[in-house]
């Protein structure tokens, strides 16, 4: 499963999401998003701010445009209103900081604890976009990675359904009742153990061969097209009864297509490199 999980990540616009999970085939889980991700594109520079409301105002100009820049990176369009949210907010926020400096709030150990953490949250922030931009993803390595996951994915994609069970006994009983003349998606849906499929009469959609666990996709692309296979076949979640009802020609997106996901994905494994490497130095 790990080797196509990254081709699915990457090749998203490709593939069904369809492919081995804990018991049965289904979706290939995204891979998860790491503790620091890639920098993000800087939103353009806002316009110089407006003339002020009349009344007090409690920020600086850096912090008014810092918080502008990222209401807008959140897709808010710069417009008065926005401007008058952000003062608003610049206001009220210093104002009760200073409520809670009379109180002496700052002075406790678990606040004083938390600001710490926000405080760190800020600078690793700022190193790890620093680290990324000085450590670009070569256009050569991303073409390599490109056509490594071409090859993973193969040239033909499978329209599948399969009857996943425990036993190769089952398994054995459920292709004899096949050739028998048993209907394959009343059978899946009676008897098979795949949560994702059986309520579809075992259809896992269209999928190329990598999505699937290694056992499984050998025994797929070797089934002629409407039929199923004559033995069981087991993988790690258990018995399988296959069957193939189309073939296509895969249809790969262009590396230019995919080069913004895949240098995104190659950006976080090289945090999550250096990041480790960086714990094995000072032996964390």
């Amino acid at each position: 499963m790990t080797k196509s999980r990254l081709a699915v990540a990457v090749l998203a616009t490709l593939l069904p999401a369809a492919a081995l999970h804990a018991q049965a085939p289904a979706p290939a889980p995204k891979p998860a998003t790491p503790a620091a991700a890639p920098k993000p594109a800087t939103p353009a520079a806002p316009k110089p701010a407006a003339a002020q409301p009349q009344g007090k105002t409690l920020y600086t100009q850096a912090q008014f445009d810092l918080l502008l820049r990222e209401r807008m990176a959140q897709g808010q369009p710069d417009s008065p209103e926005l401007r008058n949210a952000v003062r608003d907010e610049l206001n009220t926020r210093a104002l009760l900081v200073q409520e809670a400096r009379k109180k002496g709030l700052e002075k406790k150990e678990d606040v004083k604890t938390q600001m710490d953490l926000a405080s760190q949250t800020v600078l690793v922030r700022a190193y790890v976009n620093d680290w990324v931009s000085a450590n670009p993803i070569p256009e050569e390595a991303m073409r390599k990675e490109y056509e490594s996951i071409k090859s993973q994915i193969g040239d033909k994609e499978y329209k599948v359904a399969h009857i996943l069970v425990e036993k190769e006994d089952e398994a054995k009983q459920v292709i004899a009742d096949l050739q028998k003349g048993g209907k394959f998606d009343e059978i899946a849906k009676q008897r098979s153990k795949d949560p994702g499929s059986k309520d579809r009469g075992g259809d896992l959609d269209w999928n190329a061969p990598g999505n699937f666990v290694k056992p499984f996709s050998d025994a797929m692309v070797k089934v002629e097209k409407g039929k199923f296979t004559p033995q069981p076949i087991q993988s790690p979640f258990g018995w399988h009864v296959i069957r193939v009802d189309d073939v296509r020609d895969a249809k790969v997106p262009a590396f230019e297509e995919v080069k913004p996901q895949l240098q995104q994905r190659m950006q976080q494994q090289a945090v999550e490199r250096y990041l480790r490497d960086l714990r094995a130095k000072n032996g964390v």
